[in-house]
């Protein structure tokens, strides 16, 4: 099968023949996508690639594997049988967000780990062998898999360097062990900028025995790995470095990855299949003025209560700005939808579209009409909007998210705050509305209306979009940074014969 190769000068193409990378992502949809992305990086940089998969996260994953094989790209999808019904998990549930309750993560993860020996036997019949494992964080088993092939695990934990270094600090210095009360500040010794977070904000806060275990095994396994970030050495030069520092470490910078799907069919191939038509979303962006439309979504995990959804409508309809909302409330959406029907559709009609479901939001962000952008603040959305030149309205929910938002608004400062002070956890129900329509169309005309403070926010977000796409352009960053992984563990495998 052919492939793509970017040479850059003999010493790649001696250890790229034999340089063979195994990607094994956590199945869920926010942690999948990035490592996709990975994938077509490394391949496309002139690396052999197994991507870990199962079955029903294959099908989910379609356009993405059509896109690759009408590329040649050198990467193999090997589909492992997911253990779910003996782990109590009800059949084909193979996707974190299949599961109906936070009381079975744990048996979500234990049967990730159940795929060790059936990976480890698929391992070593490869030729070439691997030349390294990068998997997710919580699949701490891969590392012994590494050892026992006598190659290197790197882990990806989907974070950013910011936050990275605050979950480091977090776990290595037991921050939280003493702290009572959720509402109180904590501060983060030898963090290189001020950073404090009450502790129900901060990442692990919520502490579940069941869980120990697998949580001990994780922070061991990864204390021993090198690391690699979808981030760029220009965006938090800073926090990369004192990672490194901090853990001894390398850090691999290979981001943005999301840009490596610059074209329409691409953005659309990225996740689930898009619950509307691409070709119509794109018809009414295009009927709208430049940087005129707010981009509303909160990912793939977060289920918003359905009196914050309606708080949230209210909001955007009172901005009186054009909008597209991406809304997901679990199996309370019958509750959103009978409302949307009440007359804010028809309301709303003429500058808003509403999606019930996935979204392809990578297509949406970098249209022309689009700016601005209401997230979440995972990752994956966070650098996808800073690769966009978007300035963002932040909305954190849980995990790192709060993380996330300190990093956009007060160190990159292109954002604001929603004003979200309560966590909504993931897997737990939300009982009340923890943000007004009146913050929400606050927030919309901080963001959207003229003035100096946001010309000056709209300017930094762009020109840290230029600064992402240079990253990943030959010469730059993190495009260097792939060749040299990529050279170092190609001589790694070629030493050990």
């Amino acid at each position: 099968m052919a492939f793509a190769c970017h040479a850059v000068g003999d010493d790649q193409s001696i250890s790229t023949e034999r340089a063979h990378f195994v990607l094994v992502p956590l199945m869920a949809q926010g942690h999948t996508i990035p490592m996709t992305d990975m994938a077509r990086l490394l391949a496309e940089h002139g690396a052999q690639v197994s991507f870990i998969t199962t079955p029903v996260n294959a099908c989910r994953m379609a356009g993405f594997i059509s896109d690759v094989e009408a590329m040649g790209l050198k990467i193999q999808f090997v589909k492992l049988h997911f253990p779910a019904t003996e782990f109590g998990l009800p059949e084909g549930c193979e996707n974190i967000d299949m599961i109906q309750s936070r009381d079975l993560l744990k048996n979500f993860i234990e049967a990730c780990a159940a795929l060790r020996e059936p990976l480890a036997a698929y391992l070593r019949e490869q030729r070439p062998p691997p030349s390294c494992v990068i998997s997710d964080l919580s699949h701490w088993w891969t590392g012994d898999i590494a050892r026992e092939l006598g190659i290197p695990r790197l882990t990806f934990n989907g974070f950013c360097a910011f936050s990275s270094l605050a979950r480091y600090i977090i776990v290595c210095d037991n921050l939280l062990e003493h702290v009572q009360d959720d509402n109180e500040l904590v501060t983060f010794p030898g963090f290189p900028t001020p950073l404090e977070l009450t502790k129900a904000q901060c990442p692990g806060s919520i502490s579940d025995c069941r869980m120990e275990q697998i949580r001990k095994n994780i922070n061991e396994e990864e204390m021993r790995c090198d690391w690699i970030m979808n981030s760029f050495q220009e965006l938090e030069s800073l926090y990369i470095m004192s990672f490194e520092q901090i853990t001894g470490k390398k850090v691999w910078t290979v981001g943005p990855m999301c840009l490596c799907n610059q074209d329409s069919n691409r953005m659309a191939a990225r996740g689930n299949k898009a619950s509307m038509d691409e070709a119509n979303c794109l018809q009414w962006l295009d009927s709208m003025k430049p940087a005129s439309v707010i981009f509303v979504s909160f990912g793939s995990l977060a289920c918003t209560a359905p009196q914050q959804l309606v708080e949230l409508g209210l909001g955007l309809e009172a901005s009186e700005k054009p909008f597209i909302w991406v809304i997901k409330a679990g199996d309370k959406f019958p509750e959103v939808e009978a409302w949307l029907a009440e007359g804010f559709e028809e309301r709303v009609k003429d500058r808003g579209m509403i999606i019930k479901g996935w979204a392809p939001q990578v297509m949406i962000l970098w249209h022309h009409a689009v700016g601005g952008f209401m997230t979440h603040c995972g990752w994956n959305s966070t650098i996808e909007g800073i690769c966009a030149g978007v300035p963002m309205i932040t909305w954190p929910h849980f995990a790192e998210q709060f993380l996330n938002e300190r990093l956009v608004v007060d160190v990159l400062k292109t954002g604001v705050e929603v004003g979200v002070k309560g966590v909504t956890q993931w897997g737990h129900e939300q009982k009340e509305i923890t943000v007004t329509r009146d913050a929400v169309q606050i927030a919309v005309s901080k963001l959207m209306d003229e003035g100096e403070a946001a010309d000056e926010m709209r300017m930094r977000a762009r020109d840290f979009g230029l600064k992402a796409r240079r990253a990943l352009e030959k010469g730059g960053s993190s495009y260097n940074n792939i060749n040299l992984m990529i050279q170092e563990m190609g001589r790694r495998t070629n030493a050990s014969g």
